[in-house]
């Protein structure tokens, strides 16, 4: 997911800030206290959108696990409007564990099942979230090989070294993982050359339109090589119709997400299915 920096007034005391400035730090502190609430009350769940196999019939490579927060109504607080307002704070680690600890309870449940949660660098050392994947990995074994964690390109930029160590540590238990919205940010090849992805994500506005869009073509087809000069699956994101699913598919792309084939539900085919046959 795309992240934007904090305004800079966020720390500035209330009665300094010019009127609009002021409107919106009423707002980002309302939907902070808002889905904290959320997160002390469990009132999220994970929503799952299929990773499609490039030139196949629909055939789902994985699914990843997007958190959704419900707030008192039962509504959904949209990603985009808390996203980078929790993120340095307790309340985004305490969503990561959330999620990893739905999205472990899911591969424990269903064996067949690969799947990708997304990970803030700052959760890496945040205890609570480290117990949350040790015991998953402990109550089942081959949860790690079935595990993909994505971590944003600027994420993953913040604290290179730890990213990069964690992921040595981790891959004794076969887990995966994947920088998400590549281009979107500043990452020194030098980084990604020693941060060894196993996946790579396309950022969603190299996607859209790009069969119409030369210059996304071009940039495109460089992240496209640079991922298999690395030895990396390459997926596009963002992908809302068939043209542009098209083109990416005849440029090489391994896999794609988006729209075209399935928005992110919080009802899987897999627990549809077993609701039908009463399993």
């Amino acid at each position: 997911m795309t992240t934007r920096k904090p305004p800079k007034f966020a720390d500035v005391p209330v009665d300094q800030l010019d009127p609009l400035s002021y409107a919106v730090s009423r707002r980002d502190r309302s939907i902070a206290e808002t889905v904290a609430t959320a997160v002390r009350h469990n009132n999220l769940a994970l929503a799952y959108q299929p990773v499609i196999q490039a030139g196949t019939a629909g055939r789902v490579a994985f699914y990843e696990g997007l958190i959704r927060i419900f707030d008192e109504t039962g509504r959904v607080v949209p990603a985009g409007d808390f996203i980078n307002i929790v993120e340095t704070s307790e309340t985004g680690r305490r969503i990561d564990c959330a999620a990893l600890d739905l999205g472990l309870k899911q591969l424990a449940e269903k064996p067949d099942l690969r799947l990708s949660i997304n990970l803030s660098a700052r959760s890496i050392g945040y205890p609570r979230w480290m117990k949350t994947l040790h015991k998953g990995l402990a109550r089942d074994p081959t949860v790690g090989e079935r595990l993909i964690l994505e971590i944003t390109e600027s994420s993953a930029m913040l604290i290179p070294e730890l990213v990069v160590s964690f992921m040595a540590a981790m891959r004794r238990h076969n887990i995966s993982f994947a920088l998400d919205d590549f281009g979107a940010g500043y990452t020194s090849f030098r980084f990604l050359r020693d941060f060894l992805f196993d996946v790579l994500k396309i950022d969603g506005q190299f996607s859209q339109g790009v069969a119409q869009d030369p210059d996304n073509q071009v940039v495109t087809r460089a992240l496209i090589a640079i991922a298999q000069q690395m030895d990396m699956l390459t997926i596009a994101e963002q992908v809302e119709n068939a043209e542009d699913a098209s083109w990416l598919t005849d440029a090489g792309i391994d896999c794609l997400q988006g729209y075209h084939y399935a928005a992110p539900t919080i009802h899987p085919p897999w627990q549809v299915e077993a609701a039908d046959t009463g399993t």
